[in-house]
């Protein structure tokens, strides 16, 4: 017979999923500028700061899957550090040259509302993580 005791519930398959997404959207958006705490950072540091960020949302995406206590608190982190990162570059880059750096024109109303919308994803997210803390049995700090 098989045991149903140790399968991964849906809920962590669906956070899950949505790491792995954030991990393609973050791998994507390699050599654009990255907004970091108020400053569109280019170059070798912006490239640094994607790959951190695309590296991070792949660990959470495997630690959920390893139902590891430490993910949890990571994707506490995580979310609380990008909603944080999110308001500060909503007030510090104006929206003309966020426009200039990247390419696309940006009005002022798109980039609030696309912050609004992002944020209350990421607490949905967070929401989401907390209510299905029971899941995160694993307590070893190690993926493999």
């Amino acid at each position: 017979m098989i045991s149903h005791a140790n399968r991964r519930p849906v809920s962590l398959n669906l956070l899950a999923a949505v790491y792995l997404f954030s991990f393609l959207l973050s791998a994507s958006s390699y050599g654009s500028p990255y907004p970091f705490l108020g400053k569109l950072v280019t170059g070798g540091e912006g490239h640094f700061l994607t790959f951190a960020d695309s590296l991070v949302s792949f660990y959470l995406c495997l630690g959920i899957l390893k139902r590891q206590r430490v993910t949890y608190y990571l994707i506490l982190c995580y979310n609380l550090f990008d909603l944080f990162n999110a308001l500060v570059n909503l007030w510090s880059i104006p929206p003309d040259r966020y426009a200039a750096l990247s390419g696309v024109a940006v009005t002022p109303g798109d980039m609030r509302l696309n912050t609004l919308i992002a944020g209350i994803f990421v607490f949905g997210v967070t929401w989401f993580t907390v209510v299905s803390r029971r899941h995160f049995t694993n307590r070893s700090p190690y993926l493999f």
